[in-house]
């Protein structure tokens, strides 16, 4: 497998560009896909017509992709959607025919590409599955900064919080495990993972007096797939899953919905975790950040979070190899 990390441009009009030009340096071998002329000016770009073709020292490599239109910081324009589209589509069809390593996406703006291009996916994860074949995936954000490490798995996402009980079935949340079981596996270089499942009701549920989904559906599915050999604790109370010596216990959680899950990652290292997409036939690693259209061109953005991703996907394909 070829070693290159592709970073795909994201939406233009956003952070994307600055943060691609300042992490050249960062240690990973990685190529910029994307329009040259949404470089800041002066980037030391250098074109190459495939993912593992040679660059100059000190040189941003650049497979490019051109655009219908120049791109302005903080206004993205509806022209540009489908060229972001098109950057990610081409991006997976590289890595997946073994032209490079991994992708790492840098962000965009669902509602850009929605009014430009009648983007029918809620977001990348969505995306990319569909890119892949339409296999099922889960969503982890992962800590770079902070130790014992902050991996989190929420099995429902983007729904509202009336909505998680209903969602969070049987189906839903073995599925979330079993995909978080195989990639600590072959992602992370886990031979056996210890996963923690954190219940949906405040205290687990305590013994039914505050939910009884814990009782009835949780821990009846955690003992069968212990049964089978998984590592598995649980149904634990969230709120104190998430201390030092809590997370020492385990190697990643599964929480019921979205805010169980981001709440603590991104109070312990806001500036450096890492979106991962568990279960994809290749590696895609985000930052855990927006397109920032407020202080997109000024030079002020965080490449934290952005470097921490292509160097959680360097790992994660060294795992993989």
């Amino acid at each position: 497998m070829a070693g290159r990390i592709i970073l795909t441009c994201g939406e233009p009009a956003g952070i994307g560009p600055e943060i691609a030009a300042r992490a050249l340096g960062c240690g990973v071998d990685f190529v910029w896909m994307g329009d040259p002329r949404h470089l800041p000016p002066g980037t030391p770009a250098h074109e190459i017509a495939a993912p593992g073709d040679p660059v100059p020292a000190g040189h941003l490599p650049v497979l490019r992709h051109d655009f219908a239109a120049p791109a302005t910081p903080g206004q993205p324009d509806p022209a540009n959607a489908q060229g972001v589209i098109d950057v990610i589509a081409r991006a997976v069809d590289l890595v997946m025919t073994g032209q490079a390593a991994a992708i790492t996406t840098l962000p965009i703006n669902k509602q850009a590409l929605k009014q430009g291009a009648g983007f029918a996916f809620p977001g990348h994860t969505e995306y990319l599955a569909y890119l892949a074949g339409g296999v099922d995936v889960a969503m982890m954000l992962a800590s770079t900064t902070v130790s014992p490490p902050c991996r989190v798995v929420p099995a429902t996402i983007h729904i509202p919080l009336q909505d998680v009980p209903a969602a969070l079935t049987p189906d839903l949340l073995e599925r979330s495990i079993r995909i978080t079981h195989a990639a600590m596996i072959r992602d992370f270089g886990i031979p056996n993972p210890r996963i923690a499942i954190a219940g949906l009701n405040p205290h687990a549920g305590e013994g039914g007096t505050m939910g009884r989904q814990e009782q009835n559906m949780i821990a009846p599915l955690i003992a069968r797939l212990q049964a089978e050999g998984l590592n598995l604790a649980g149904p634990l109370p969230a709120d104190t899953m998430f201390h030092a010596p809590a997370r020492a216990r385990y190697d990643a959680a599964i929480c019921a919905y979205h805010d169980q899950a981001l709440i603590p990652i991104k109070t312990l290292d806001f500036a450096g975790g890492v979106n991962v997409t568990l279960g994809l036939p290749f590696i895609r690693t985000s930052p855990d950040h927006g397109t920032a259209f407020d202080i997109a061109g000024t030079g002020g953005a965080d490449t934290a979070s952005a470097i921490a991703a292509l160097k959680m996907a360097a790992d994660m394909a060294r795992n993989r190899a």
